[in-house]
């Protein structure tokens, strides 16, 4: 049964509670992402997020989707326990520039989350500007920007450690994680690892299978101290898993042998290397300067099982390379001006080698490459400005980038002219936030974002994960956006909000949309073209929504917290919903001292039904959700200054539901965790 409509719930609430987890002694959250340098939200004319390491302890996440679930604005796409995908005001992974310490992953991802390719668990923060970014992250970042920031090496004398460990009844998962810092002189080292091992997660229908997988991440980094004002760093990176299936990509076979087909991963990897270079201004004009050199590797194997044969009938191997160059500044040129400024250069090159089994007996196995030596080349240069004039703060910048796309062949070799692209574009943004009162800040912000085909919109004609045969589109061209936000900020010791109203148009809409007759036999061939799909420039899409937090501490060591959302697109050339939007939401939870030494909490997610639902654009392919609500409740024992354990019960009522942004067949989508025990831990030497 649905859940009422939350609008009128959620506005009485705004200013009395919070899911914006405030902590109680910090009155605004630090930033790195929304400006490039550490930053108060409450000087941001933006709507940010972050998450601090207790923070993300507290919540008890494996994953980047799993942290942010609940947040207002964010929702999750998911297709397995590990492929949970963030989705930032309607806009999902392609549109979202991820990021890990600030260099850009870069992966044509066909199936599960991207930011599933590292451990949640060494985290030291994570923090999320939501609208448009590219003036500072270029192609991509329409929907937003998300920075997962890891331990770096500390010049702290000695040896110091700091570790973890978790277990939860739902899964029997059992996770670890320690990182070692030791300095001496100019000389810091970090060594980090965190390892999980994840069985399949019980429901309250019972199991769900393959959902388990195992889980190894490393991380390494070497600091030299040339003098009080530089540095050197050398940092390393690499994170692995086995045996990943993504469960929401089952679709049946049109065989009756196969019955039906699951992608899995037998394993994936990413590995990184990065050489940087760092200046610390000194003086009236400080002169800040960072300089990187990286490269980032992608590995995957993406297989096809079919469910009646019991084996594979096909099998990918790829790797996405990715090497880069990042400069930037920051110069304090006048008290009143913070100036930044940099470049950004990288190029990602792909490979894949599928074979495919052929009928009927699906023994023989044949080349059917989606497409040869392919390669994205972006450069963009940006420059900022951040004015101060008394309680008036105005933050403008201006970014210019090229996108350049490639290919030896697509289909199997059978294309091989036309695979040339070239986008450009210019990005602005121009915000302002007004200190009327600590309680009172308002601001406004226009954000032009853009976003270039990826490698696989462009060159790759396959199978997919949500079972249609795609047909590439090395014709299409970037996406362009404008953003309009108006919001309020405000905190002071006992009160943290913010609300904010945003309207973004987005002309050259990429989506894949469903081809019939002879547009389908044109683009997918005959033998599929009952479905087929191509990813395609819609005219233009617009999508607006509401959205607010707010905490409020009502007695001393009690916290109240509300949220909501409410997000809606339209498909402006066919007068519909937009595909895949999330539904309204509204959280409300408590946080506070219930003896020394110990914190409760409690979060309760009231989710509405979802009947806002693209049926032209799909064909009748999106079904409504029904609405739900879930809720959960923890405790966590401060044992001393360095060590803390936390128990945890997870969906508390064992409510059987799942996102509407889940994946798989409608109907047919895999339910989310049931009730959940969770033991945590987590300590310093």
């Amino acid at each position: 049964m649905a859940l009422p409509r939350l609008r009128p719930v959620a506005l009485s609430l705004l200013f009395a509670f919070s899911a914006a987890q405030a902590q109680e002694n910090t009155l605004s959250a630090v930033n790195v992402t929304a400006k490039g340098y550490s930053t108060s939200d409450l000087e941001t004319p933006l709507s940010t997020v972050a998450l601090d390491r207790d923070e993300i302890f507290r919540r008890g996440a494996a994953n980047v989707g799993e942290a942010l679930r609940g947040e207002p604005g964010i929702a999750i796409s998911n297709d397995s326990a590990q492929g949970q995908n963030p989705i930032i005001r309607g806009l999902g992974k392609e549109s979202i520039v991820l990021l890990v310490d600030g260099m850009r992953f870069n992966s044509a991802q066909p199936a599960g989350a991207i930011a599933s390719f590292m451990s949640l668990g060494m985290a030291e923060r994570l923090e999320v500007v939501k609208g448009g970014a590219s003036v500072l992250y270029g192609t991509g970042a329409l929907g937003g920007a998300i920075n997962v920031l890891l331990p770096q090496a500390k010049f702290v004398p000695g040896i110091g450690v700091e570790a973890g460990a978790s277990y939860d009844s739902a899964s029997k998962g059992m996770r670890g994680t320690a990182v070692v810092n030791a300095s001496s002189g100019d000389h810091a080292v970090m060594l980090g690892a965190s390892l999980a091992r994840i069985d399949d997660y019980k429901s309250p229908e019972g199991t769900v299978p393959r959902t388990g997988y195992d889980s190894d991440s490393f991380i390494g980094q070497y600091r030299f101290r040339i003098d009080a004002q530089q540095q050197l760093r050398l940092s390393l990176q690499q994170h692995k898993d086995e045996d990943v299936w993504y469960p929401g990509s089952t679709r049946p076979h049109a065989n009756p042998k196969v019955s039906s087909t699951t992608v899995h991963s037998p394993q994936q990897q990413r590995r990184l290397a990065e050489l940087g270079y760092s200046r610390k201004g000194t003086g009236e004009a400080p002169l800040n300067l960072d300089v990187r050199v990286y490269r980032q590797e992608m590995e995957r194997s993406i297989y096809s099982w079919a469910n009646g044969l019991k084996r594979d009938i096909g099998t990918t191997e790829v790797t996405f390379q990715t090497d880069g160059f990042d400069a930037k500044a920051d110069w304090l040129v006048h008290p009143q001006h913070l100036v930044s400024f940099g470049v950004n250069a990288w190029e990602m090159t792909g490979n894949p080698d599928r074979m495919l089994a052929s009928p009927p007996n699906f023994t023989t196995f044949v080349p059917n490459t989606p497409f040869q030596n392919a390669s994205i080349k972006a450069l963009g240069f940006y420059a900022q400005d951040d004015m101060r004039f008394g309680k008036l703060n105005l933050l403008a910048g201006l970014r210019y980038d090229t996108v350049k796309g490639d290919a030896e062949s697509m289909k199997n070799g059978t294309v091989t002219s036309g695979l040339d692209s070239k986008d450009s574009a210019v990005s602005g943004s121009l915000g302002a936030i007004y200190e009327a009162a600590p309680l009172f800040r308002p601001y406004a912000n226009y954000a032009r974002a853009f976003r270039a085909p990826g490698m696989r919109e462009r060159y790759e004609s396959g199978l997919r994960g949500d079972g249609y045969f795609y047909a590439g589109s090395p014709e299409v061209e970037a996406e362009k956006a404008d953003q309009f936000e108006i919001g309020i900020k405000g905190a002071n010791a006992t009160v943290n909000y913010g609300i904010s109203a945003y309207y973004n148009q987005i002309d050259n809409y990429l989506t894949g949309q469903i081809m019939s007759g002879s547009a389908a036999v044109a683009a997918c061939g005959a033998a599929n073209a009952t479905n087929c799909k191509k990813t395609v420039n819609l005219g233009s899409a617009t999508i607006k929504g509401v959205e607010a937090h707010a905490s409020w501490q009502f007695v001393s060591g009690q916290w109240l917290r509300a949220g909501y959302t409410r997000v809606r697109g339209e498909n402006d050339d066919l007068d519909e919903p937009l595909f895949q939007m999330p539904a309204d939401e509204v959280s409300l939870g408590w946080l506070g001292n219930v003896m020394p030494g110990v914190k409760a909490d409690f979060t309760l997610r009231l989710v509405d039904d979802q009947d806002r639902i693209a049926t032209q654009f799909t064909k009748g392919s999106e079904n409504a959700t029904a609405g739900f609500a879930t809720a959960d409740l923890g405790a966590t024992w401060q044992v001393d200054k360095r060590n803390s354990l936390r128990f945890a019960v997870k969906n508390l009522a064992d409510k059987a539901y799942h996102e509407h942004l889940t994946e798989g067949v409608s109907g047919n989508e895999i339910l989310a965790v049931g009730r959940s025990f969770q033991l945590s831990w987590k300590g310093s030497f």
